[in-house]
């Protein structure tokens, strides 16, 4: 008997039949991605998928009774699914799914247009941890709403088609980089720089700003609005790639928003199409890159007013309800990238392939800002992932006080939940275009669904 403990390599443990299965599950994940890359299109894609499923729209304040499937849209931003199990079953508590819909990007800023050299930009604020450089240079697309002043709105999605024009931040030629070569990366590209080429061509009985103007121009033609409506807008530059396989033989997907849509995406199917006694919730999250803050953040208390409102309709004890729940923090780790070898500890890292990925905790150096789970729901999870034929694996967020890094979990276990991270490894995680494997991702829906069932 060995005794020692080996990852799997899932291609390798599972038949054809699953194989097909894997490639195929990813090709539904490559068009979610394309479909939503902002927050605001996670969410009504989801509502579109969970209204084909039956789910109906929910309001704060209604009664949540047996056999109802609810969708509660937050703000836009974040979304809640409901799916009301047995009465006999609810005092084992909620089955919970959290992945964040936020992703690293650029926002403009509230005043963000401007006339240099008439060439016309936009000025922008990083939203997240970036690397500044791997966002010069690559073709942007804008994506958001403009809330106009007499209250209408106007949704903005530019950059994507084949026929659209996308959007650019320069970088200084090599030839003239000497004096940026000299300096820390982190201080070598100021964020103040990071400003989007938006137009070139002057309106010729202009004086003053012509490019600018002509920019105007052709915005109000587009959307009707002026230069006033950018104070009301939330407009994200984020990258025009589309999601495409990556290798000879396909096993990997290249692009923008892995982290965490790549949770996401399993959640949501395994929620829609899992069958279950269990009452279950399913949440989509916003905010998470910078703290989970605000009302569309996990710190928000609308998770807690929707468990009592879970509670009040099944006659239990909110306490005693949320006691008794568990919930997986869906959100992606760090894999093993062997041209950095040296940035992880080899045995406690997650790696490409080898299925999707627990991390008992998080946080940075030691543990700091992290949920670490108990042994006993560690335990609970072996068991259930073992009888359901889930390939899993162990994973750390890098060598001890590298750095580090959080997520929802935290917010999730304040409120006496058991909870766990739960993801898939990510290659290049924040970067504009990230690597992931099908095969873990598909990992994450069978996990997903084995925990709701």
């Amino acid at each position: 008997m060995d005794l020692t403990y080996k990852r799997k390599n899932v291609l390798k443990e599972v038949d054809e039949e699953e194989k097909e299965v894997v490639f195929s599950y990813a090709e539904g994940y490559k068009t979610f991605l394309d479909n939503g890359k902002t927050e605001r299109e996670a969410v009504a894609e989801t509502i579109a998928m969970a209204k084909k499923a039956g789910y109906k729209e929910y309001a704060l304040g209604q009664k949540i009774e047996p056999g109802d499937k609810l969708f509660f849209n937050n703000r836009g931003k974040s979304l809640f699914l409901i799916k009301a199990g047995k009465k006999e079953l609810i005092e084992e508590g909620i089955r919970i799914l959290v992945a964040h819909v936020d992703s690293p990007r650029l926002d403009l800023k509230q005043v963000p247009l401007y006339e240099k050299n008439e060439l016309a930009y936009l000025k922008t604020h990083y939203y997240g941890g970036i690397k500044k450089y791997q966002w010069m240079t690559i073709p942007l697309a804008l994506h958001g709403v403009i809330v106009k002043k007499d209250g209408s709105k106007v949704e903005v999605k530019v950059g994507e088609n084949d026929d659209d024009p996308v959007f650019y931040v320069t970088d200084l030629l090599p030839h003239l980089s000497q004096e940026q070569n000299e300096k820390k990366v982190s201080v070598a590209f100021n964020p103040e720089k990071l400003n989007i080429l938006v137009g070139a061509i002057p309106l010729p009985e202009e004086e003053k700003d012509a490019v600018k103007k002509g920019v105007l121009e052709i915005l109000n033609k587009l959307y009707g609005i002026s230069e006033e409506d950018f104070l009301s807008a939330e407009i994200e530059a984020v990258p025009a790639f589309k999601a495409r396989d990556v290798g000879f033989d396909r096993a990997l997907v290249a692009s923008y928003g892995h982290d965490d849509r790549v949770c996401a995406y399993p959640e949501i199917t395994a929620t829609l199409g899992t069958e279950t006694d269990r009452t279950v919730m399913t949440i989509l999250a916003d905010k998470e890159e910078i703290g989970s803050e605000g009302n569309t953040g996990m710190q928000c208390d609308l998770i807690a007013d929707l468990i009592d409102c879970i509670a009040d309709g099944y006659g239990v004890s909110s306490a005693l309800l949320r006691a008794r729940s568990k919930c997986l923090s869906a959100d992606v780790t760090a894999a093993y990238d062997p041209a950095y070898a040296d940035a992880f500890e080899e045995k406690n890292v997650a790696y490409l392939g080898k299925g999707v990925a627990m991390n008992k905790f998080t946080g940075a150096r030691g543990k700091s800002g992290s949920n670490d789970a108990s042994a006993e729901y560690v335990g609970f999870l072996r068991c259930l992932f073992e009888k359901e034929g889930v390939i899993w694996q162990t994973g750390e967020l890098g060598r001890v006080d590298l750095g580090g890094g959080g997520t929802v979990a935290k917010y999730l276990a304040n409120r006496n939940i058991d909870t766990v991270d739960l993801g898939v490894p990510v290659l290049s995680m924040h970067a504009p275009y990230e690597l992931i494997g099908k095969a873990d991702l598909y990992q994450a829906h069978k996990a997903f669904s084995a925990f709701i069932k």
